[in-house]
């Protein structure tokens, strides 16, 4: 297990040779005025639309960069090309206070939203102000305030905009007025160190200012006394090893500069935290700091568009000297697979990951977090990143697993009970009481802690997590064993007793519109394509589950699916294993069983996820998948996407309708099918 090492530095630059720190600027700022720009909700006449998801902002095809100098022309070509098509026309004639719901900015991390929406004004001569609701996507957020995008929560404000209604926002203060309605509005307040990022003009002025010292510094990790951790959950004992400053105090709502173990990108994420690292140390005076690249988003679409963007960090890797296991090449696989697997990701560790679903390694015990593209950069240039520790939430985990319930049918069923509010950003402390849920499972629901609008989800590491790495021949974990504290506080305490819990499908358009997989059966709900995988459920044991149903199946007779199906392993690794025999299935590959039946063996690629590549849904087309997300137009533009567990999507393949086995006349037998 790798540590958290100092600056290496490029050959012929030494500390003293750095630049000094430059002095902190203040820019004066003159007081926005502007048009509002409202979404309104077409299914609820006369109020705001809600969950506008960064899919909708920047839809998947547009988020290419070229190369290092044309970033964000695509970015600013497709904001809300499909939810408002003349979004840039209206902003260009002034209607520059963009107006919506609650959790406005949900879901992936791409900082081409923010972005590409700042460009899009500034092309015009003006500067744009984000107006919503509760609960803003926490990355979107983030990343606005690098980019020195204004963002105002103020539900007040949202619930009185009319179309054209003038308003004005003053930057200093914050301020923001409709000045048609003569209403005056503060906003949701910003922490200390949030504002003064704002305030200083972004993460690139932060950088150079804070790049010379932390290139000068070893980083520092020391663990809570026994007394202190007492008091702390598992991820606020974490951050506080991890606090650069010794003397910052960890409590939700706090800011704090913490290190990074890990600081892993895609393809698709890192041109801009290429740009943002040359940016902040000049791109030759030292090596990224803790950073990792799988390429996994745009990998095989064909397209000489997406090869020049996997181009840029490609070349980024040959100029750094990374290599595997820290430079993933095409094929190798999703890198919240991939980078575990190789021994990159560990208990107790902080990685900030620039994709939504980093937050995967809470699975082995570790604070994961997605975050922006130019956070990423920053921490490549620092070692750390800036983090606001967020409320605390625990879910203890109780009674006994029924059977075909796996991670994914309780993390649907949790999103179902937590409805439209989801975790509120929140923490999620999740509790494992009776120790069933091997680690296949585990990966499922802090991944989709994502969808959850979580900050992030996280299982104590234990003896599961333990005999994990060992079975990988990992023995030597750089960190204590960390629990949550007896005196712990949780704003929130519940429970979600699993004997309640049975299998479940998602429905369009919300992983949280979720229903007991039987009663769906019934509705007979006929599709196009089964897909199996994706960073959610593409593990060995994720299509272990698949193949023994499948198998159990021919027995009874099904011996080809009814639907295509068609199978994307989580890593190149998984993608090898599932071709060796395996004694569950007679001596029978996992492999073997998927094509035995006329399922496709697809490269361990995120493209099908995110409406990408030939698996990509059509207009009109229907899919059950094992993925995370089924947001409109998420899976291909015009096509309905539904999530379910790989057993489930399994059975469904077979039976031609949406269904879980005990449609197929299987019976459950915790020998046969238990993982």
């Amino acid at each position: 297990m790798p540590p958290i090492t100092p600056a290496r530095f490029k050959p012929g630059v030494s500390p003293d040779s750095l630049p000094e720190t430059p002095a902190v600027q203040h820019h004066e700022t003159p007081v926005v005025r502007g048009q509002a720009l409202i979404f309104w909700d077409p299914r609820n006449p006369g109020r705001t639309l809600d969950a506008i998801d960064t899919d909708q902002i920047t839809p998947a095809a547009d988020c290419v960069s070229e190369s290092l100098e044309t970033l964000d022309e695509r970015w600013k070509a497709g904001a809300f090309r499909y939810l408002m098509p003349d979004f840039r026309a209206r902003v260009h004639r002034g209607e520059t206070f963009v107006i919506a719901g609650d959790r406005f900015a949900i879901g992936s991390s791409r900082e081409m939203s923010p972005a590409g929406l700042k460009g899009i004004a500034e092309e015009a001569g003006l500067e744009m102000v984000i107006v919503c609701g509760a609960n803003m996507g926490d990355i979107f957020r983030r990343n606005a305030f690098n980019l020195g995008l204004q963002v105002v929560q103020s539900p007040d404000a949202v619930a009185d905009a009319r179309d054209g209604d003038r308003f004005s926002f003053d930057p200093a203060s914050r301020a923001l007025t409709n000045e048609t309605q003569k209403k005056s509005y503060t906003p949701v307040p910003l922490t200390a160190k949030e504002d003064e990022i704002r305030q200083s003009g972004g993460i690139f002025a932060i950088g150079r200012r804070e790049f010379p010292a932390s290139a000068r510094t070893t980083p520092r990790i020391e663990w809570p006394d026994p007394g202190t951790a007492r008091r702390m959950t598992t991820t606020e004992q974490i951050i506080w090893a991890h606090r650069v400053d010794r003397d910052a105090v960890v409590k939700p709502g706090a800011t704090l500069r913490v290190y990074a173990d890990l600081l892993p990108a895609s393809d698709g994420t890192a041109p801009f935290s290429i740009h943002t690292f040359n940016q902040i140390t000049g791109g030759d005076r030292i090596y990224p700091r803790q950073a990792a690249i799988a390429n996994d988003h745009f990998v095989f679409t064909g397209r000489d568009d997406d090869n020049r963007q996997t181009g840029i960090g490609r070349a980024f890797a040959q100029l750094h000297g990374m290599e595997r296991p820290y430079y993933a090449t095409p094929g190798d696989g999703i890198f919240h697979f991939y980078f575990p697997e190789q021994g990159l990701v560990a208990p107790g560790q902080f990685i900030p990951g620039a994709d939504s679903h980093s937050r995967a390694y809470g699975a082995y015990g570790a604070v994961g977090i997605g975050v922006g593209s130019t956070t990423l950069g920053f921490g490549w240039a620092t070692g750390y990143i800036f983090f606001t520790l967020a409320r605390q939430r625990r879910v203890v985990f109780s009674g006994k697993l029924q059977p075909w319930v796996s991670g994914k049918d309780i993390v649907l069923e949790l999103l179902r009970r937590w409805g439209a509010k989801q975790s509120q950003g929140m923490s999620v402390e999740l509790v494992d009481q009776d120790r069933q849920l091997p680690i296949a499972y585990r990966n499922t629901i802090p991944n989709m802690m994502a969808e959850a609008e979580a900050l992030n989800g996280i299982f104590a590491a234990d003896e599961i997590t333990e005999a994990w790495y060992r079975a990988k021949g990992i023995t030597d974990l750089p960190y204590p064993r960390v629990t949550p504290g007896t005196d712990a506080v949780y704003e929130l305490d519940e429970s979600l007793v699993l004997s309640d819990v049975r299998p479940m499908i998602a429905k369009p358009f919300s992983p949280g519109n979720a229903y007991p997989a039987e009663e769906v059966a019934a509705e007979k709900i006929e599709f196009d394509k089964a897909l199996i995988g994706s960073c959610t459920n593409g593990s060995y044991d994720d299509l272990l589950s698949a193949a023994l149903v499948l198998d159990a199946a021919r027995h009874q007779g099904l011996t080809h699916v009814a639907r295509e199906l068609v199978i994307f392993p989580g890593s190149g690794g998984v993608a090898r294993q599932i071709e060796t025999p395996d004694p569950r299935l007679g001596g029978e590959s996992i492999a073997g069983v998927f094509r035995s039946v006329g399922g496709v063996i697809r490269q361990s690629w995120c493209g099908p996820c995110f409406g990408q590549g030939p698996d990509a849904l059509r207009k009109g087309q229907r899919a059950i998948t094992s993925f995370n997300r089924n947001w409109q137009n998420r899976m291909g533009l015009g096509g309905e996407g539904y999530l379910a567990s790989p057993a489930v999507v399994a059975a469904s393949a077979l039976a031609g309708y949406m269904a879980p086995p005990t449609a197929l006349g299987l019976t459950w037998d915790p020998e046969k099918f238990g993982m």
